[in-house]
């Protein structure tokens, strides 16, 4: 896999050295084991605290290369206007650096205007972030004289749902988008899919479970509009585009999430229509999945790390991150979790602020350390947090217990 050029602020040796060993671990378990690929997490024994890593966490491939392609921007045009579209990923001190670089934000996350398009100047450059953008927004800055293809950082896997998307609307299906209606994302995804037929979002199960009464005539058409509003494309026509349907995602929801969605929605397709295996594609296209590899990685890695006994966890990201809260949702599962930034929320051994999903706010939490002989912690953090950050959370914790990073020698699974 490609080799990205990123500011080394955002590496840590610690952690390039752990992930470096992994890898090659990973190479010389020939044969597989039955299970498939190791997914076990890394011990960093500090003695009086044990912290086990996650087996894959941090930047994935899209991240890296939105990053190369903003700094190399910013390096080659010294003095030039350069804007990004929102935000570059979901972490804020990449953001800040951004900025700190004289990047200037254009929209927030919600696609609120920051700064007027009708400011910017054809010799001006604006970064599209790597969640991708909408057709709409793409014309608007080609209209201006923008040219956006070569400052165009969208993740490879997010392009590669437009592309499954357009080639299942190529056979007359709608398109139903398992995501976050207002992430950059879904929006980026939803606009290029309606583009070429219908097109519907679904937030969750709940959802899902409602357009499925839509599909079998439990519910009545003219309710859609009102129930749906803002997640469908204009035109949308409830008997006739949801007789044909194909899912796709946003990159980053949770994998169990999209697949029971998928097989929710098809045997909502099978009772209408009395299909078999040989007739399923008539009313059920078979997109398989679209999450992307980090994702998928990601998620298991805590699957499998979550099997471990342990006294809590940590899980380090931007607190608007969709990849990372969906991390935090899996540990939260089976033990006290706290979701931060970085390791400035954790502000002694006694108190933590971290970020409530269900509050959606952050809080201060006390004793959250066990007074306990051996405190074991599991650690991760999503596609577009920097390892650095999560040596800081290390180097931070270690600091309570008086352990010595020096002598430290991580155990890796046999």
């Amino acid at each position: 896999m490609k080799q990205f050029e990123v500011p080394i602020i955002y590496r840590s040796p610690l952690i390039t050295a752990i992930k470096k060993k992994r890898k090659d671990l990973d190479k010389l378990k020939k044969p597989a084991s039955p299970a498939g690929r190791d997914f076990t997490p890394t011990l960093l024994d500090f003695g009086a605290l044990q912290i086990y890593l996650a087996r894959h966490f941090g930047f994935c491939y899209g991240v890296e290369n939105a990053i190369e392609i903003a700094f190399r921007t910013i390096e080659e045009h010294p003095g030039k206007r350069i804007f990004l579209l929102s935000e570059m990923i979901h972490n804020p001190q990449v953001n800040a650096d951004l900025e700190a670089h004289g990047v200037k934000f254009l929209q927030d996350t919600n696609g609120h205007p920051l700064i007027p398009f009708d400011e910017l100047k054809a010799d001006d450059i604006v970064l599209i972030p790597a969640f991708g953008t909408t057709l709409e927004i793409e014309r608007k800055l080609n209209s201006i004289g923008v040219q956006t293809e070569k400052y165009n950082t969208t993740c490879p896997f997010v392009e590669k749902v437009w592309n499954r998307s357009a080639a299942i609307a190529g056979q007359n299906y709608t398109v139903v988008i398992h995501g976050k209606p207002r992430h950059e994302e879904t929006r980026a995804t939803f606009s290029h899919a309606s583009a070429n037929s219908p097109a519907v979002i679904v937030k969750d199960m709940a959802q899902a479970k409602e357009l499925a009464k839509y599909i079998t005539g439990e519910k009545h058409a003219s309710d859609f509009y009102e129930e749906f509003k803002g997640q469908y494309s204009e035109d949308f026509d409830v008997t006739d585009d949801l007789q044909r349907i194909g899912v796709v995602n946003q990159t980053t929801m949770l994998a169990s999430d999209t697949q029971a969605i998928a097989d929710y929605l098809k045997q909502a397709m099978i009772t209408k229509y009395n299909l078999t295996e040989k007739n399923i594609e008539d009313h059920f296209a078979d997109t398989r999945d679209t999450l992307c590899y980090a994702t998928n990685d990601n998620q298991t890695a805590v699957i499998s790390m979550l099997q471990t006994e342990a006294d809590l966890a940590i899980v380090v990201g931007g607190y608007n991150s969709s990849n990372t809260s969906h991390l935090v949702e899996l540990c939260e599962q089976k033990l006290p979790t706290y979701f931060i930034r970085s390791e400035h929320e954790i502000l002694s051994s006694k108190e933590i602020l971290h970020y409530d999903l269900q509050a959606r706010k952050e809080i201060l939490s006390t004793n959250y350390l066990p007074e306990k002989d051996i405190v074991k912690i599991l650690l991760t953090s999503g596609a577009s947090c920097p390892d650095a950050l999560i040596e800081g959370v290390i180097n931070k914790l270690s600091g309570f217990y008086s352990a010595e990073k020096e002598n430290l020698q991580p155990k890796f699974p046999l």
